[in-house]
């Protein structure tokens, strides 16, 4: 039985040329193989219309799975996230020109929603393919918090549907100006074919160390 994969990834924003998720789930499609359907689809670095756009999206596609992604500027691995929390805190304006502070996304909702997907399987995958990989603990309080917890929200109401989050670096070839660690594009890439096929083979995760301290 075939698996429908929705994979996303962002715009550009914050004056970059263009945004390594976008670039690497381009990638990923470009070398998809086998009787699993992969749908992406890049979303708007804005709050509230990126996660209507992804509802747009689950609509259209009625995806078995969803794997999100999202450029974090500052980290030197791809990151599968564990958790997304229930507020909008910009420290940059979105691309529509919003700021919120300590908003909640959904008023009344839950404090975080868990990702569904096999982080920590993932994690080891990515990595014994010699690509840098860890766990993380917070998608941040910008665009992609607030899209993974809509995302994780809309699930609930999907039976069947599992989703989550992937944070990756910047490109090599494409750094920007901030001095931040970066990752050729051709491991993002590679990393993210393996969170989705991992995500589409393991439905129990790995049960090992992954935490962190701070």
């Amino acid at each position: 039985m075939s698996t429908t994969v929705l994979l996303t990834g962002f715009a550009p924003f914050a004056g970059d040329r263009v945004n390594s998720s976008w670039l690497a789930a381009q990638r990923v499609l470009d070398a998809w193989t086998g009787q699993d359907r992969l749908h992406i689809a890049m979303l708007p670095v804005e709050f509230g219309t990126a996660s209507d756009r992804m509802d747009e999206l689950i609509d259209e596609h009625r995806p078995d799975l969803v794997v999100a992604v999202g450029l974090a500027s500052g980290r030197d691995a791809v990151t599968p996230e564990r958790v997304a929390i229930n507020v909008d805190d910009a420290r940059i304006a979105d691309n529509a020109g919003a700021a919120p502070i300590d908003h909640p996304i959904i008023e009344g909702g839950p404090a975080a929603y868990f990702t569904t997907l096999p982080i920590k399987a993932t994690v080891d995958a990515i990595s014994s393919a010699g690509i840098r990989s860890r766990v993380s603990q917070t998608a941040g309080t910008f665009v992609c918090n607030h899209v993974f917890y809509r995302l994780m929200h809309t699930a609930r109401s999907r039976r069947g549907m599992r989703a989550g989050f992937v944070h990756v670096p910047l490109a090599t070839e494409f750094p920007g100006d901030s001095g931040a660690p970066t990752m050729p594009l051709a491991d993002i890439a590679a990393a993210l074919g393996i969170a989705v096929r991992t995500s589409i083979d393991v439905r129990v995760d790995a049960r090992r160390a992954g935490g962190a301290i701070a």
